[in-house]
């Protein structure tokens, strides 16, 4: 009597121009699909946001590329570093810090650690001003600011991520009222 054969199940990985590894998806948004990836030159541990350039209207990708020309310049322990990005026929990569522990919004289920001290909501609270005070010196206004976009470290430090709504203000646009972001984390007063 023969042995059925063995099961084998194969995970497909992409190689990125021979410098990531394109791992498991660990997240998804309006532009595109967030990957766990491997740099081959290090062996760290990356996100890798793949956005696809089919079909897309320009004006969805200016504002990724947008969004790309922010990262470039922002340098702050509670911001989420931007690491690079490359270019396919079919897809554009943002290598990004891969923020271990995942969103706040995640941390906070009520399933998963009940309710959070009030010291420790303070804890949080102020690392993501400390990002805000940092992105608004830079001229930056990330407009979608949520609990889906607050990243947390393994050691409990916060990250701001998703800036794809973000602006940088000029002087010109300092009477700029424009209202975007996700309405339920919206201030009321946004909406009259």
């Amino acid at each position: 009597m023969s042995r059925p054969a063995a099961a084998t199940h194969f995970h497909k990985s992409k190689t990125l121009d021979n410098k990531y590894i394109l791992g498991d998806e660990i997240g998804k948004g309006a532009y595109g699909r967030v990957y766990k990836g491997l740099d081959l030159d290090n062996g760290g541990v990356v996100a890798i946001k793949q956005v696809s350039l089919e079909n897309i209207p320009q004006e969805d990708l200016n504002i990724i590329m947008q969004e790309i020309d922010l990262l470039k310049n922002l340098n702050h322990k509670n911001i989420v570093k931007y690491l690079g990005s490359l270019k396919t026929k079919t897809h554009l990569h943002i290598i990004l810090e891969y923020v271990e522990n995942g969103s706040l919004a995640n941390i906070i289920k009520p399933t998963k650690f009940g309710p959070f001290p009030e010291t420790l909501v303070a804890f949080y609270i102020t690392q993501v001003l400390e990002g805000l005070v940092y992105l608004h010196e830079q001229g930056v206004i990330h407009r979608d600011i949520k609990g889906a976009n607050i990243l947390m470290t393994k050691e409990g430090r916060v990250k701001l991520a998703d800036f794809g709504v973000a602006t940088k203000l000029n002087e010109a646009d300092l009477n700029t009222h424009s209202v975007v972001g996700t309405p339920y984390w919206m201030a009321p007063e946004a909406y009259d």
